[in-house]
């Protein structure tokens, strides 16, 4: 995932629930074969939603006490947070457009 910013333990806290416009976190895994079909989507939404949504990656075998706090028990698991709250999470391989509308209803 090479487009997005990376969350980690030392930044979590900055770049999630101190961001001024709502967060969509990316939790996957280099093993996970849906994980990597969902990255390029992920990666294009990043861009073309950059001015509505900060998108980043959470990596659950570096961050797996992230993944635990936030209960993600399957991936790929996106999260959106608004105010550095949970708002509504989307589990497994989804499309373009199921997550563009995800977000959009959500923000």
């Amino acid at each position: 995932m090479s487009g997005l910013l990376e969350i980690n333990a030392d930044n979590y806290q900055e770049e999630i629930f101190e961001s001024d416009i709502p967060v969509l976190a990316d939790f996957s895994a280099e093993w996970c074969g849906p994980c990597k079909r969902l990255g390029p989507i992920v990666e294009e939404i990043a861009e073309e939603m950059k001015s509505k949504v900060k998108v980043v990656h959470i990596d659950i075998d570096v961050n797996q006490d992230l993944a635990s706090n936030y209960n993600v028990l399957s991936i790929p698991t996106l999260i959106l947070f608004k105010g550095g709250e949970e708002v509504e999470r989307t589990i497994g391989l989804v499309s373009k457009t199921h997550l563009v509308d995800f977000i959009n209803s959500n923000i």
